[in-house]
């Protein structure tokens, strides 16, 4: 049987008949890059927290990509396509036996991707307040229930860190030390106890959101209106989650590649158009979710080196951006 991979590598395998085909992979997903569009297939896999692991579940999840992302983009998310087999290739929305999904997105201008502005040096003040706002304008209108608010109690949280710390012992040694793996356990475990009352107020406060879940540089496009793109999908509690989680990634994202200074005003800009008070608590608050934002990205690259189709040197690529991440994890429990 020909390899799906290998067979959508063709352009004449999508109803566009693309160019040139760009291969991308992550932990969850392989990604198609044609010229004006994006095809993003989700893997057969099951993490848990995370469960691709029949064509009903990828189904179901790409279509919940498609709806949730249309909060932030609603023309950039064009819908779910089946991928077909004929028997002899796969093609996207072809003749024969469907055999997965893929979600069809319009590609955005990699020029206008945050992520290259900031390589670029060019994101500038101005494409920082506009962020600020942006992200604090979604904040206030998402979504805000009962339900949602549960996801905020210090059980709810904790219940993922807890997993974190589970899904990363297996990785002690290789990208994580062992000092860094129990510092941080046990500084989390100390937050805990000493601010319970702080996880009890901000529910109070309606600040546990239907959010993105997912927010660092690479899903924000500095057009203009500014585009959010490609939130949690696969798990509720991923998204329902304290608005300061949401900006705590961005924040921990920029510092992460240096720029502090850039992530200090992103800051003071979302905490004066979300109306949240910039005291000490506060900046507790943010530095634990920098914490966890740091260790969940530190896990996910971790995950990599678990996953057969990708190459050796990508993993040892993986181990080293693991490992700077969990670095940076532990260095804002030192300050």
């Amino acid at each position: 049987m020909s390899s799906m991979i290998d067979d959508l590598m063709h352009p004449s395998a999508y109803p566009e008949t693309p160019e040139n085909v760009i291969l991308a992979q992550t932990h969850i997903s392989t990604v198609f890059i044609g010229d004006k569009f994006v095809y993003k297939i989700k893997k057969p896999v099951n993490f848990g927290f995370l469960d691709f692991s029949t064509l009903e579940k990828r189904n179901f999840y790409c279509n919940k990509e498609v709806e949730l992302n249309g909060r932030f983009s609603n023309d950039v998310y064009l819908g779910v396509y089946p991928v077909t087999f004929d028997g002899t290739k796969h093609t996207i929305n072809g003749k024969g036996e469907v055999v997965d999904y893929a979600v069809k997105m319009k590609r955005l201008a990699d020029e206008d991707l945050m992520k290259s502005r900031f390589r670029n040096g060019t994101v500038t003040s101005e494409d920082i307040e506009r962020i600020g706002e942006a992200i604090a304008s979604f904040h206030k209108i998402s979504i805000q229930s009962e339900k949602i608010n549960e996801y905020g109690n210090l059980d709810a949280v904790k219940l993922n860190t807890d997993e974190n710390f589970q899904q990363t012992e297996e990785f002690v040694g290789d990208s994580i030390s062992k000092e860094q793996y129990h510092s941080l356990k046990n500084w989390t475990e100390d937050f805990y106890k000493k601010h319970q009352e702080l996880f009890i107020q901000r529910i109070k406060k309606g600040k546990i959101r239907d959010c993105h879940g997912d927010l660092h540089m690479e899903h924000i496009c500095l057009t203009d209106p500014i585009i959010i793109f490609d939130c949690i999908e696969f798990n509720d509690r991923f998204r329902y989650i304290d608005t300061i989680s949401d900006i705590s990634f961005l924040l921990m994202d920029l510092e992460f590649n240096g720029g502090e200074r850039l992530s200090e005003q992103l800051c003071k800009a979302y905490l004066s158009y979300a109306g949240e008070e910039d005291n000490d608590l506060i900046n507790h608050l943010i530095n634990f979710y920098k914490v966890y934002r740091a260790y969940v990205r530190g896990k996910v690259t971790s995950f990599i080196l678990k996953d057969t189709a990708i190459s050796n040197d990508k993993k040892t690529k993986a181990i080293d951006i693991a490992q700077r991440y969990f670095t940076l994890a532990h260095s804002y429990i030192l300050d």
